[in-house]
């Protein structure tokens, strides 16, 4: 069941109607069910995944806590702590490592033993991915290791913590939730709330319109592109790159307003994973803005762990690409999404090294790197920096990546861009509008965001007649230029992957 069918169409307003009509309670036993029935839509027999996830964390939990309270010395203590959770991680993460890595592991041991005259015969496993393994992975060990580290006490109700685990608005494409956040939600009673309710709807309404009007138009667009780069131009492969850019945020962004919008309705609150991302100043602002729940997870549970800045200079920029390449590998299983995180760290350590000096040159040549137009290059850059890394995210390899990267330099024209040579790619030119429109749309809201703005209380404040025809733009559009038709199953969300 994906968030953009019409079985969630369905789905959600039975599991709210039921969740406040039954006992305040009983109700997180509801979600419970209704958390593993939705994830038992794709594959009924992975939920047993999930189940040992949560079994293994929570008695590890448990554990931990049980042993703080006992009369052992504290060195004993620290060292059987650690012994919990190192083995809990191991096992979680052995898990992730066996569906996920497998076949990229033997595959390149393979290739790296052939190189050096060893020669092996090296199996190929059937393996399906697990939708979301990877995001209730990480979300379960952050628990454990908050529990380890005393930032919150470990949760006795078996079913609660299931609930934490697997709570579906969240489940398969985060945001990666925090024990401290989501978990001691669910130890609290929610009433129904009207305005939550609209405030809810609405943010769903928009996560379908990032989605399917703009994710899956142009999803329609660029994939013939991706698939047969030699068929088209350097300047069509590089409007397919700078689309993608918009493509991964609203497929992403959308998914993230469905899950906080279902969420927010039954009176829970999940935090934000986008930040305005393209209007970010520099690259380490862009990672500051895009995909929050996981760099920040990074950040707290290896970054900081490894060192951090502590450390030095040196091992500071050491593991600011260790995160990068974990990110990568995060995202998948092959050396194009190593490259892409190893890319965006290698601009972050540039960065971080160079920035001062920069400063300081501009300082001398009396720039003004407060004004607007300043700040608009800033912008500019950072964008183009993003978009490049964006090309070995989207390929399907490496080596396809640097391909495309070749043919967009030597087809590249600026009269070809100024000609708008680049249009044939569009199959017709509605969908070149609908495309264009609805990104200018989704611009501006981000823009106001970025200044904070309320746009949600902005459209409260709007009289009736006006809310309403808010309402009814957002709800046309979708149904209007949505896509639709023959094989609108295949647009599933893209972190359904990862």
């Amino acid at each position: 069941m994906i968030f953009n069918s019409v079985k969630y169409l369905f789905f959600l307003p039975v599991v709210i109607l039921v969740y406040f009509i039954i006992p305040k309670k009983i109700r997180y036993i509801w979600l419970l069910i209704v958390s593993y029935y939705f994830y038992m839509c794709w594959n009924a027999k992975y939920a047993l995944l999930i189940f040992f996830s949560t079994i293994t964390t929570y008695l590890c939990g448990i554990l931990i806590e049980i042993l703080k309270k006992t009369g052992l010395e504290r060195k004993k203590k620290i060292i059987l702590s650690k012994s919990f959770v190192t083995i809990c991680i191991l096992l979680n993460i052995g898990i992730l490592f066996y569906f996920k890595y497998t076949n990229f592991f033997l595959r390149n041991l393979y290739m790296f033993l052939s190189k050096v005259g060893i020669s092996i015969s090296v199996p190929v496993f059937d393996i399906v991915l697990p939708v979301g393994i990877s995001f209730y992975t990480f979300q379960a060990i952050g628990y454990i290791i908050d529990v380890y580290r005393s930032e919150i006490h470990a949760e006795k109700n078996v079913f609660k913590y299931a609930l934490f685990v697997s709570f579906f608005p969240q489940l398969v494409a985060g945001p990666i939730e925090r024990s401290k956040n989501l978990l001691l939600q669910f130890r609290e009673y929610t009433n129904f709330d009207i305005i939550k309710a609209k405030t809810g709807l609405i943010t769903i309404a928009y996560g379908l319109f990032l989605k399917i009007v703009i994710a899956d138009n142009i999803s329609s667009v660029i994939d013939p592109l991706f698939s047969n780069p030699d068929n088209y131009s350097g300047i069509m492969l590089l409007m397919a790159v700078i689309l993608f850019a918009f493509q991964i945020y609203c497929d992403f962004n959308g998914y993230t307003k469905i899950a906080i919008g279902s969420a927010y309705i039954l009176g829970y609150n999940l935090n934000e994973n986008f930040d305005s991302p393209y209007c970010a100043l520099s690259i380490k602002d862009f990672w500051r803005r895009w995909h929050i729940s996981l760099t920040s997870w990074f950040r707290d549970y290896v970054y900081i762990p490894l060192g951090g800045s502590r450390k030095g200079k040196i091992r500071k920029q050491i593991n600011t690409m260790v995160i990068f390449l974990l990110s990568g590998l995060w995202h998948g299983a092959a050396w194009h999404f190593i490259a892409w995180g190893g890319v965006n760290g290698l601009f972050s350590v540039i960065e971080d090294i160079f920035s001062e000096y920069w400063y300081m040159l501009l300082e001398r040549l009396k720039i003004n790197y407060e004004a607007r137009i300043y700040k608009m290059f800033q912008r500019i850059i950072t964008f183009m920096l993003v978009d490049f890394t964006w090309l070995f995210f989207r390929a399907n390899s490496f080596t396809s990546a640097l391909h495309i990267c070749k043919k967009i330099i030597k087809g590249f024209k600026l009269e070809s861009f100024c000609n708008f040579a680049f249009i044939d790619m569009f199959t017709s030119t509605s969908a070149m509008v609908i495309i264009f429109v609805s990104l200018l749309i989704m611009i501006v809201i981000d823009i106001l965001k970025y200044q904070g703005k309320d746009i949600m209380q902005a459209i409260f404040n709007q009289q009736l007649f006006w809310r309403w025809c808010i309402y009814w733009a957002i709800l046309l559009l979708i149904i209007y230029w949505g896509a639709y038709g023959t094989g609108y199953e295949q647009t599933q969300f893209i972190y359904f992957q990862f």
